[in-house]
């Protein structure tokens, strides 16, 4: 085996195996996540010196465990000596029952466990939302700072300082690693699902740069969220996050056409819909429609509004009115000025451009979109129907300005020369 063959492999087992290894190491070191963190790149760093020249060991998860669980005792032990040695010269120091764990039963249950328990850690709400989406794809993805970076297009050391603030606020707080119960739970999964979903939407719309589309991200996005499914599966809103990211998933091909550019839903070829992967979100809506016998949460309706447009063979055969009545519900749910401009297109697809712009019209002065170019994006196109032609150019224009996406910016300008004639 090569150098960079070895290389690649410790990679790809690292993004497999290190949310279990740091998990497990997390709970050994009694919700130390930060110091978790430093044994498993302990033992990465053992790998990456020792498989060019020994091979890939049979089990690569298990032989990063045991050299981790190795630089665990020794560290245990350095602190031992450290505390023996305090209190030779008269200084007190606390040590409780059990200085060194048994890792080996430590490690032997429970890693599933210590998995869900680690992404409620790293999701939660101490932490700001930047620094919880930075720690969850560095601790439960496997990804690195400069992947990370890369992927939000901000710089590695901007990646860094958030993490290494973020495990700081962690100890500081002395975050309990466990899953919480009751009425806590309910607030905390709120926040992990959150998490999860503004990774995928980063992937599948993204904010800035000169890509319409981050498919790497949708992608740790979903492996997060059927992660979370399969430790959860009694919790209806999870499944209802998997179904809404798979279907939504599924227009990825048509969303973009052959130089990268920007294709609308109504206008995409849905021959290149992903099959499959709406099959699979349509059985994780039902999933979760069944457990929560038939109601819906914001991520399970935002998931059957998407099933919606997944079962309409062409834009003409979608069912525009149960879209609407969906996004009434959900705004019922989550009250939010960005739903009811959802609303309104859904409107105006249902009974009219002038029905529609009625409610986006009446949600245009909500601060929450003074910055929202999405806001003008939609009344462009719903003047554009009414004929008002003028003012539709004029609000494709601003929208351009607004957005920091450039593909997403040369759509708009190309709408905006369009309409004017």
């Amino acid at each position: 085996m090569t150098v960079a063959d070895a290389q690649r492999t410790v990679e790809t087992v690292w993004r497999i195996e290190s949310p279990r290894l740091i998990a497990g190491l997390a709970r050994m070191a009694r919700g130390d996540v930060g110091l978790a963190e430093e044994l498993a790149q302990d033992a990465l760093v053992a790998a990456l010196e020792q498989w060019p020249e020994s091979g890939v060991p049979r089990n690569p998860g298990a032989w990063l465990m045991t050299i981790a669980k190795r630089r665990a005792v020794d560290q245990f032990r350095r602190n031992e000596r450290y505390a023996e040695k305090l209190e030779e010269v008269g200084r007190h120091h606390q040590l409780g029952e059990g200085v060194l764990p048994d890792f080996d039963a430590a490690l032997d249950d429970h890693i599933e466990d210590d998995v869900l328990r680690l992404l409620f850690v790293a999701c939660h709400p101490v932490l700001n939302t930047q620094a919880r989406v930075a720690l969850t794809l560095r601790m439960l993805g496997g990804l690195t700072t400069d992947e990370i970076a890369r992927a939000f297009l901000v710089r590695e050391s901007t990646i860094a300082q958030r993490i290494v603030r973020a495990k700081k606020a962690l100890a500081a707080a002395k975050v309990p690693f466990e899953v919480p119960e009751g009425d806590e739970r309910v607030a905390r999964l709120s926040s992990v699902l959150e998490v999860v979903y503004l990774v995928f939407n980063e992937g599948y719309s993204a904010t800035r740069g000169d890509d319409w589309m981050r498919p790497a991200l949708c992608e740790e996005a979903m492996r997060l969220g059927r992660v979370l499914a399969g430790l959860m599966p009694g919790e209806s809103e999870v499944h209802g996050l998997v179904a809404l990211m798979e279907l939504q998933a599924s227009r990825a091909k048509a969303r973009t056409g052959p130089n990268g550019e920007p294709v609308l839903l109504l206008d995409q070829d849905r021959s290149r819909w992903d099959r499959l992967l709406i099959q699979h979100g349509l059985a994780a809506l039902s999933l979760s429609e069944q457990i929560a016998d038939g109601a819906y949460g914001p991520y399970s309706a935002q998931a059957a509004i998407a099933a919606c447009h997944a079962r309409a063979r062409t834009a003409e055969e979608t069912d525009w009115e149960r879209i609407a009545a969906l996004y009434e519900g959900l705004g019922k749910l989550q009250p939010s000025p960005v739903i009811e401009l959802n609303r309104g297109v859904a409107v105006a697809m249902a009974y009219g451009p002038e029905a529609g712009l009625a409610v986006v019209d009446a949600v245009a002065a909500e601060p929450a979109l003074q910055d929202y170019h999405l806001l003008p994006s939609v009344r462009g196109d719903l003047l554009q129907k009414l004929g008002r032609f003028e003012e539709a150019e004029q609000e494709f224009r601003r929208a351009a300005e607004m957005t920091e996406n450039s593909r997403e910016r040369a759509l708009l300008l190309n709408r905006a020369t369009a309409v004017s004639g």
